[in-house]
C-alpha cells in the first residue's frame, strides 16, 4: 500500500516551496541589479576622472568649481594656526 501525506499537508508544502522559490528568484534579480548598478557607477567614475583631468588642465590643478554656478576659483590656502611655544618655569 502506498502512503501519501494529507491534502492539507501537501498544499502547505507546495505553498511554502512556491514562496521559497519566489524569494530565491527575487534575490537573484536583486543581485543582478546590484551588479548592473556597480558597473554603471564604475563607468561614471571613469567619466568623472577623464573630465576632472580635462578641467584640471584647462583651469588649473588647484582650481575649485562651484557645481551650482560653474564659477571657477583658485583653491584657498589652508590657514594653519601658529603653535604657541610653552615656556618652562
Amino acid at each position: 500500500m502506498e502512503k501519501k501525506i494529507e491534502e492539507k499537508e501537501l498544499e502547505k508544502l507546495q505553498a511554502l516551496t512556491g514562496e521559497f522559490n519566489k524569494y530565491k528568484t527575487q534575490l537573484g534579480d536583486i543581485t543582478l541589479q546590484k551588479h548592473m548598478i556597480c558597473v554603471e557607477v564604475d563607468k561614471l567614475k571613469s567619466e568623472f576622472t577623464v573630465l576632472e583631468k580635462e578641467l584640471s588642465e584647462k583651469y588649473g590643478k588647484d582650481s575649485v568649481i562651484n557645481l551650482e554656478t560653474g564659477e571657477v576659483k583658485p583653491k584657498e590656502a589652508e590657514v594653519v594656526p601658529e603653535e604657541k611655544s610653552l615656556e618652562k618655569k
